[in-house]
Order: C-alpha cells, then sequence, then structure tokens
C-alpha cells in the first residue's frame, strides 16, 4: 500500500500528483493488464527480443550524431 504524507502547507492537488507518481512507477496497472490474459513464453520472448533491439537502434542512432 503506498502512502503519502501531506507536508504542512502543501495543496492537496501536490500530494495527489506525488500518489499519482509513485503508483505510475511501481507498475501496479501494468501488472494488472498484463494479468487480464494469458501469453505463452515465446510470445514474451520475442516481445523482449523485439524491445532489445529497438532499445540498441535508438542508443546507436544517439552515438552517431
Amino acid at each position: 500500500m503506498l502512502k503519502i504524507e501531506v507536508k504542512p502547507g502543501e495543496s492537496i492537488e501536490r500530494a495527489l500528483k506525488r500518489y499519482k507518481r509513485k503508483y505510475r512507477n511501481t507498475k501496479r496497472l501494468e501488472q494488472i493488464r498484463n494479468r487480464q490474459e494469458y501469453t505463452k513464453k515465446s510470445v514474451e520472448r520475442r516481445k523482449t527480443i523485439k524491445k532489445a533491439q529497438y532499445k540498441e537502434q535508438f542508443l546507436n542512432e544517439q552515438d552517431d550524431h
């Protein structure tokens, strides 16, 4: 469970923004969405390989500039 301490003099909107950021960083919503349907191990592996290839290509482009 996430706990957010509202600091003295801090607006509730600011505290809510911190809570949303913390929640997003825990990737809880992403886990819930992934568990809605079963994905085969081979599909997960393929997805991670594609992601790694994309990252490598992106970083290589960054180095070229």
